[in-house]
């Protein structure tokens, strides 16, 4: 006959065990909790505009009957004749100054890494904060005292005679690199800081040259980052309005302009709907561009820890 054995107590581990288990069921439940106030908050100042945005942009109110109805008609004339046209000249303008400023940004970038004075770093980086926060109507005003028609630089120089024009398409170009070139010198600095010294000398050591070290080793891991800071010059660029208001007008064309002028119905009364429909079209241009620049900058995190 078999006698039965009494089965074990469970012990003060087990019971902690479940208790861990418990929490640790109820704890995910809570944890969206620490995030409420962030998601009102962007509710609040981002979800209730942009929804705002998108109604008056496919909706169309008749004065006089009063109805409100759906339409794409907004959109559509958002997407040709001089609105077209003004949305191309963006991103044309975005696309150029981004090239230069990352081109510009990374050698700025690489001479301070490479530097061994500190100061000259700290110096660098500091004017660089400053100066990729200044723009608006006192960058304008600063470039037409100094390279306007009666600027300081244009009449020791004598650029009116080669041609230099500052209330240009080449003008505007010029002033928003005097803000990119800063913003991509911060951006790729931590970039270029990760790449270790281990593999430039692991490189040299086995008798490549320092053109064969960042064609194979640092441009093809620096390759997100700087792509990433590509699609981020772009937008800042793309979406600059005070600076080429008060300084080109409606000599250039630009979607930002366009849509000021609709709203304040300076070309045509009742055209608000048609300016949010622009907008619409630079929130997507811009959902796009933060598409491409997030999986960018995962990717790089991941080689740069």
């Amino acid at each position: 006959m078999t006698v039965p054995q009494p089965s074990a107590a469970p012990g003060p581990g087990a019971a902690g065990s479940k208790a861990g288990g418990r929490a640790s069921r109820r704890r995910p439940h809570r944890a969206w909790l620490g995030a409420l106030p962030l998601l009102v908050f962007a509710g609040l100042c981002f979800g209730l505009p942009a929804g705002a945005l998108l109604y008056g942009a496919l909706t169309r109110t008749d004065p006089v009957a009063g109805t409100t109805e759906i339409t794409g008609e907004h959109l559509a004339r958002s997407l040709r004749g001089p609105y077209l046209t003004s949305l191309t000249g963006s991103v044309e303008l975005s696309a150029l100054t981004a090239v230069l400023a990352t081109v510009l940004g990374v050698l700025i970038a690489q001479a301070v890494v490479t530097s061994r004075r500190g100061a000259l770093r700290g110096a660098v980086l500091t004017a660089s904060g400053v100066l990729a926060n200044f723009g608006g109507i006192p960058l304008a005003f600063a470039f037409v005292a100094t390279l306007g028609i009666s600027g300081v630089v244009t009449e020791t120089g004598h650029l009116d005679a080669l041609g230099w024009n500052l209330y240009s398409f080449t003008g505007l170009t010029v002033i928003y690199l005097y803000f990119l070139i800063p913003l991509m010198v911060l951006v790729v600095v931590p970039a270029l800081d990760g790449l270790r010294p281990q593999w430039r000398e692991a490189a040299l050591n086995t008798g490549a040259t320092t053109w064969q070290f960042w064609r194979h080793a640092g441009l093809p891991v620096l390759a997100p980052s700087l792509l990433g800071g590509f699609v981020l010059l772009f937008g800042s660029a793309f979406a600059a309005h005070a600076t080429a208001a008060a300084l080109v007008g409606g000599s250039v064309p630009l979607v930002t302009l366009k849509i000021a002028d609709a709203l304040s119905g300076n070309v045509l009364v009742g055209q608000e709907n048609v300016a949010l429909a622009l907008s619409l079209d630079m929130i997507v241009i811009a959902g796009l561009v933060m598409a491409v620049y997030l999986p960018l900058q995962r990717r790089s995190s991941r080689w740069l820890r």
